[in-house]
């Protein structure tokens, strides 16, 4: 009895013990001091240099950091601001504001961060020394000097250059921020990227859009004899709108003062597509609109002078339903087989899928929809140009290319130009996509390796040809071939001859052979390989790293011989100067 009171007396003495340490908190001796958070912590500037570089360290928390001119605030932005040693330095253009006092404003820093007293004023950007030399900046395809990029925007030809605008997060790895970067070519290949245009003001973040030529000064825009340069975009803030900005010299940007010029309709409307209607004599605007219980539709805008809008019809997702028309429509008019009597309308969606028909100027009729687009992975949003002279008469895409580079200041990319045609097939017209001629002015070596026919004991024709930036070209017959294998630096690109697929890496689309033959175009690159087949009615790309020492290539046959008409390797260089 003794022993028991013994043990429950301890058993006691502990349970009240653990309950004493669970009910109080511990007390933890340190020789560091505890670190208070600064409210509004702030930074004036008396602006002298084009840039301050900003301190980014990717995963830190975000804050809301606000740029004051003088006093009044121009733009507000979430930063992951590196509070010590940065993982890259963005930069700040404010040459703008040359001579005046910039004052940036931090919502929250802690005590001893090093933020703001690190942020440093120069006319160059900090860390920018190997600047489109860094080990996974794309070699073709365009991406940002700095920051996260997605959808192109506001594809068109003015002033004798090619526009290429897009949505910026000039401040970030990931997506945010939501600003229009611009980057300007006169030969589709080679890009001068200059400062971004529009930034977010009080009506949101500046979302994806299109842009046009106004040549008949229909807005009133213009001066002097020169058409207005005219950007539409989405505002997606509460409420989501669409308004325009407009230029005279492709350089400057001014926004509307009108705006909104669309009100909202959902929360889940966005992304218009302008053009001209000739026939109409109106300015014509493509809007995806979501509507309740996961509805996705099209909505029909027209104006005459780009101010003034007025629901015109609304198409949904297609005759078989789904979502295929979800976000970031474009709509243009094709010829098949370049016949100009046979003209057909094509609306294609972010994921590539699209649909055929007519268009009256008020109303499009879907005559075939859902008609499958790129065949590969990574490819989104993507946009053709406006406003190409007529004498060119090309219809130019440029999509965006989903190519993660962790460890460098930039992330993601966009497509190499693509020409789109409509052509005649069995099913109806479809779309072909192939690569724009343009891109053979990158060429610095070409390794002619055809005719030839290729036995599956045959010595690998390629062994004596290494490139970084690859254009491989071949045409072949298969015969009795069961399959056709390239590997292009550890990338497989395989042609099953059997069921008339390609295979990239694993993944297999439909590439019928066209008169017996089968042509494959592949261009690899440091992040990714774009693959076209069967005439162009087959588009693989497809993010990929190759290791960087590995510049192996290689072709074999299996099952039997096959005949090569081509056989190309092109060495590139690179678009960046």
């Amino acid at each position: 009895m003794k022993l028991i009171t013994i043990l429950g007396v301890a058993w006691m003495l502990l349970l009240g013990a653990t309950l004493a340490s669970a009910a109080e908190p511990s007390i933890v001796q340190t020789n560091r001091k505890t670190t208070a958070a600064i409210a509004n912590a702030r930074r004036e500037f008396r602006i002298e240099k084009r840039y301050l570089n900003l301190p980014i360290k990717n995963g830190a928390p975000k804050r809301q950091i606000t740029t004051l001119v003088n006093g009044k605030v121009e733009v507000k932005n979430d930063l992951e601001l590196a509070d010590g040693a940065p993982d890259w330095w963005a930069f700040m253009d404010v040459s703008a504001w040359r001579g005046k006092t910039v004052t940036l404003q931090v919502d929250k820093l802690p005590e001893d961060s090093t933020a703001l007293s690190s942020i440093e004023p120069g006319d160059s950007i900090k860390g920018a020394e190997n600047l489109y030399r860094e080990p996974l900046r794309g070699q073709l395809h365009f991406s940002s000097r700095r920051g996260w990029n997605n959808d192109p925007n506001g594809l068109a030809f003015y002033n004798g250059e090619y526009h290429l605008f897009y949505q910026h997060n000039p401040y970030g790895w990931a997506w945010a921020n939501m600003h229009w970067g611009h980057a300007v070519s006169r030969d589709l290949v080679r890009w001068e990227e200059l400062d971004d245009v529009i930034a977010p003001d009080d009506f949101g973040p500046m979302f994806s859009g299109s842009a046009v030529v106004d040549w008949n000064n229909t807005s009133g825009f213009g001066k002097d004899g020169q058409p207005a340069f005219v950007l539409i975009y989405t505002a997606a803030g509460r409420p989501t709108v669409q308004c325009i900005a407009y230029s005279t010299d492709g350089r400057h940007f001014t926004k509307f003062s009108g705006n909104p010029v669309v009100k909202q309709i959902t929360s889940g409307n966005r992304d218009p597509k302008v053009f001209w209607h000739e026939p109409t004599r109106k300015w014509v605007m493509v809007l995806y609109v979501g509507l309740p219980e996961k509805k996705h539709t099209i909505h029909f805008f027209t104006s005459p002078n780009l101010r003034d809008w007025s629901l015109a019809s609304v198409t949904e997702a297609g005759a078989d339903g789904g979502k295929f028309l979800f976000e970031c429509p474009d709509f243009f008019e094709l010829p098949v087989d370049g016949d100009a009597s046979n003209q057909k309308w094509v609306l294609t969606a972010a994921s590539s899928e699209y649909a055929i028909g007519t268009f009256d100027g008020v109303k499009f009729t879907p005559e075939q929809s859902k008609l499958p687009g790129q065949r590969g992975k990574g490819f989104y949003a993507a946009q053709t140009f406006s406003d190409i002279p007529k004498q060119d008469g090309r219809r130019i895409q440029i999509g965006w290319f989903r190519t993660e580079t962790k460890g460098m200041p930039f992330n993601q990319s966009m497509t190499i130009p693509l020409e789109l045609k409509l052509t005649a097939t069995p099913d109806g017209p479809r779309l072909t996509r192939t690569p724009v001629k343009e891109l053979e002015s990158l060429r610095a070596k070409t390794h002619e390796l055809a005719p030839l026919t290729l036995k599956p004991d045959s010595a690998n024709p390629l062994a004596g040809v290494r490139a970084e930036l690859v254009e491989l070209d071949a045409k072949f017959e298969p015969g009795d071939a069961s399959e056709v294998s390239f590997n292009v630096r550890g990338a497989t690109i395989s042609y099953d001859a059997k069921t008339q697929e390609l295979v990239v890496n694993g993944d297999r689309a439909p590439a019928p052979l066209r008169d017996g033959k089968q042509r494959l175009t592949i261009y690899c690159d440091r992040t990714g390989l774009e693959i076209f087949a069967s005439g162009g009615l087959t588009y693989v790309l497809m993010p990929f790293q190759p290791k960087a020492a590995n510049f192996d290539l290689a072709v074999r046959a299996s099952g039997g011989a096959v005949k090569f008409n081509t056989l190309q390797v092109h060495e590139l260089k690179s678009i960046w100067k």
